[in-house]
């Protein structure tokens, strides 16, 4: 069995539209958000929370994850949101614009009463969040805290940043979640593209992603779906040399040796616990496969 579950694809879909609700139930993402937030327009929004509890309830999602995005705390409709995602039990509730470590932990608090399975996913998405990654993602010891979440849009907006396609405004800020997480042993998703259209765009982007070190990226069309697996799976070749690093460090004549060659290449430990993660990524993509 896989250590790891994929989260290559993340499609954020409306909790407003059933139709849309019921379309991600076959689509090949890893994950679906049921979004009560920003999808959401404000006299839609409890009826979109009794949809989605009432979608979560019925299942039929298969392998992927369901996931809910709950309006924050301090608007009109958080209370309520978080009172019916404790009670629905989704796989996670991802929270909006998590400032600090003290955020996190009223939320958690809120989702006191939910199963067990429920975890917690965080929105990085504010200039307080990036100066406080570090006692953010050091929560997850004592609440559910499972993943963040980056939001570029509001980020940038916040930032008064520029749209630039390389999304160096971002760079930092993309690179600290990224180190964040992996210190306190968190998955972590890239921002939303939002040029639809844009195909190549979003496949360069998922490129970027991949190479900050991101599990997968959010997305907010099924028309991305493809890209985002694609790119955040690993390529046969990468396979295949994990396999000879992983093999070499098992051979009888490599026991207890810090470091070796491997075709012609010097490899080390570090190299070894790379070629497993690639490993088990691959293993856990090949178990979500159709």
């Amino acid at each position: 069995m896989p250590t790891i579950r994929p989260r290559r694809s993340v499609l954020y879909m409306p909790a407003s539209n059933a139709r849309a609700i019921e379309k991600a139930r076959a689509l090949p993402c890893d994950a679906v958000i049921l979004d009560l937030e920003d999808a959401v327009a404000p006299d839609a929004k409890d009826a979109a929370r009794a949809q989605a509890a009432a979608a979560i309830g019925e299942g039929g999602f298969g392998r992927r994850e369901v996931i809910l995005r709950v309006n924050g705390r301090a608007t009109p409709w958080g209370e309520a949101d978080l009172a019916a995602a404790a009670k629905a039990g989704p796989d996670a509730v991802l929270v909006p614009k998590v400032d600090d470590a003290a955020d996190l932990e009223a939320y958690d608090q809120a989702l006191a009463d939910a199963p067990a399975k429920t975890r917690l996913w965080a929105m990085i998405e504010t200039g307080r969040a990036i100066l406080g990654l570090r006692e953010i993602a050091g929560a997850a010891a004592r609440t559910r805290l499972t993943t963040l979440c980056v939001g570029g849009q509001d980020l940038g907006k916040e930032m008064r940043a520029r749209h630039t396609p390389d999304r160096a405004p971002l760079h930092a800020a993309l690179a600290l979640t990224v180190t964040a997480a992996r210190a306190y042993g968190l998955a972590v998703l890239d921002s939303v593209y939002t040029d639809i259209g844009n195909a190549e765009g979003l496949a360069a982007e998922c490129r970027q992603g991949l190479e900050f070190g991101f599990d997968g990226k959010t997305l907010i069309h099924p028309s991305q779906i493809e890209a985002a697996n694609r790119a955040f799976s690993p390529t046969p070749e990468e396979i295949a040399w994990a396999r000879k690093v992983r093999d070499a460090f098992a051979a009888a004549e490599a026991a207890g040796r810090g470091a070796l060659q491997v075709e012609g290449r010097m490899v080390e430990r570090l190299h070894l616990a790379q070629a497993l993660e690639v490993l088990d990524i691959a293993e856990a993509v090949a178990e979500a496969a159709p």
